[in-house]
């Protein structure tokens, strides 16, 4: 079998899977965050928070719980990692540096699981599970829930009610997360992935010295990094290491686990605001966004420039052979247009265009289909910005779902907007222009410069993967990089719950003959145009410095 049609049919098999999979999870997941009932073990956690699930909040007291609750974690899971040395199960490894264990706490509680460490030689068993693991679920939770309120803003009307933060956040734990959590691991455990609390044992001889590996809670901590869109490696490799991901099948099934719930809750939002057909077209956006990456993708990676790539069959640099290009491109797309980091290659040793393509999922905002509930409420925030343009266009008032687009709307989706490239750019451009952050560089000219944009659009973004190549463990990048997780999770949540409440105080606009079709193929391709015309222009300076100018020097 050719490479090209392995890679195929993997694109195939993995959008069968999507497809079964979509519509009961979807009406799960609504009936989840619509349901009035609590289950026991849901109230034994209210009791135990002090948390009333069934006061609605606006959404200034829901960005209070999101903003507390955030608060909370990075402040745990930086005090665990700086006692790291005095707790059981800590491998014998020491506390973690003041800068890396804010970068680290940052990280995971934003959702974006940056690494500026080695996993398997600086975090014990109880930092990795006690700390990492549990914030995967909860961070993705946080995520969900925020959709869900904006969702609610959408259908509801006369009230600025969004419902209760709690609440959602605990049902998203226990009635979504937990539960698929819990069976991929036995599929991941029975495909080779391990499952234990080993310690540090040499496993041979390697270059004349002895080659030590230590074991670890790592299948269920792999399955809700890529169910959660979170990305955070047990070990350095990532999913690459053949300890998180062993064979194609494991590739692939993690590949479905990344996707799986952004999917499905374009299903949800269809449900939960009365038009099924809402939630199609949005879904239709973004399954053309990701499939014409993934197409293009392939074509830079399969294509054969030069003698050694054509023996490979491809440019086979980084990547894994098990896995080989298609695998390895479907992956790429797939982690870097969710907000989800996890690799299985290296995306530095991809072609000049293949790491541009990689780079430019992630400035598109990861909406296609994006992380877990920050993909559906980023895709929403477009579709108002497309619907205000047609408005413009047409010269009739925008609506979307019968709320009327108005001035403080359109303001509340613009700062969304602004928010995350400024970051990336400022960040980017310090970066370049102090003398010390370039020593970090391992390659110098556009390659180098592609090394720092990457990582900074990668933190803004709450992606979380690296470049490689980057040293990104100096007390600059972990500081600046930390404020741009944090920067770039929370922020933008305060715009779109502010969206919210707005669209939920208003009273529904009846349609009419006017009315733009947003549930139509022509919105769908209007709404693509706007998220590409967008970022293309916000960005495109900056990727001539770097990943285009490097392909197209090649």
């Amino acid at each position: 079998m050719s490479p090209v049609l392995a890679g195929v049919l993997q694109l195939l098999a993995l959008t069968a899977a999507l497809a079964l999979a979509h519509v009961p999870l979807g009406n799960h997941m609504a009936r989840v965050y619509s349901s009035p009932r609590h289950l026991r073990v849901e109230k034994w956690i209210y009791k135990g928070i002090g948390a009333d699930p069934d006061t609605e909040m606006r959404w200034p007291a829901y960005l209070r719980g999101v903003l507390a609750f955030s608060l909370a974690g990075v402040l745990f899971l930086y005090l665990l990692q700086r006692l790291q040395g005095v707790l059981p199960g800590s491998l014998g490894f020491a506390s973690i540096d003041p800068d890396q264990a804010f970068n680290t706490a940052a990280s995971f509680v934003a959702n974006t699981n940056w690494q500026s460490y080695y996993g398997e030689q600086a975090m014990g068993h109880v930092v990795q599970t006690a700390g990492l693991a549990v914030q995967n679920f909860v961070s993705a939770a946080v995520g969900i829930a925020v959709a869900v309120a904006l969702v609610r803003g959408f259908a509801r009307s006369r009230t600025g009610e969004l419902g209760n933060f709690w609440a959602d956040l605990v049902r998203g734990v226990v009635r979504v997360l937990v539960p698929i959590a819990a069976v991929g691991a036995v599929i991941l455990v029975a495909c080779g992935v391990i499952q234990n609390f080993s310690g540090i044992h040499e496993v041979g001889q390697f270059m004349g010295g002895t080659q030590e590996w230590n074991g670890g809670a790592v299948a269920s901590q792999e399955v809700i990094k890529e169910l959660g869109t979170n990305g955070g490696g047990y070990f350095n490799a990532n999913s690459a290491h053949p300890f998180e991901n062993p064979t194609p099948f494991t590739n692939l099934f993690e590949i479905f686990l990344i996707l799986l719930i952004p999917v499905a809750l374009t299903r949800t939002f269809g449900i939960m605001t009365g038009s099924v057909r809402q939630g199609y077209a949005i879904l239709g956006t973004m399954a053309a966004i990701w499939a014409g990456f993934v197409a293009l993708m392939m074509w830079t990676e399969f294509a054969h420039h030069g003698p050694a790539l054509q023996a490979a069959g491809g440019a086979m640099e980084g990547k894994e052979l098990r896995f080989g290009i298609g695998g390895s491109s479907l992956f790429a797309v797939t982690t870097t247009l969710t907000s989800t980091g996890a690799v299985d290659s290296f995306h530095s040793s991809y072609t000049g265009l293949g790491g541009g393509i990689t780079m430019l999922g992630m400035m598109l905002g990861e909406i296609a289909p994006g992380g877990v509930g920050s993909g559906l409420y980023g895709m929403l925030v477009m579709a108002v910005v497309a619907v205000f343009i047609a408005g413009l266009m047409v010269g009739r008032t925008p609506e979307y779902l019968g709320k009327k687009i108005g001035t403080r709307e359109i303001k509340f989706a613009a700062c969304y907007i602004l928010i995350t490239p400024a970051l990336v750019l400022v960040f980017t451009a310090a970066a370049m222009a102090l003398p010390t952050p370039g020593d970090s560089m391992t390659n110098s000219g556009a390659h180098g410069f592609s090394e720092i944009l990457y990582a900074y659009t990668s933190a803004s973004n709450n992606n979380g993967s690296a470049f490689a190549g980057l040293n990104a463990d100096t007390q600059w990048f972990n500081s600046t990089l930390g404020l741009a997780m944090l920067l770039g999770r929370f922020v933008p949540m305060v715009f779109v719950l502010a969206l919210a409440g707005s669209l939920a105080r208003q009273q529904p606009v009846p349609a009419t003959a006017g009315t733009l079709r947003t549930e139509k193929p022509l919105f769908a391709g209007l709404l693509a145009g706007a998220v590409l015309i967008i970022t293309g222009l916000t960005y495109f300076p900056a990727l001539a410095l770097g990943p285009l100018a490097e392909g197209l020097a090649a």
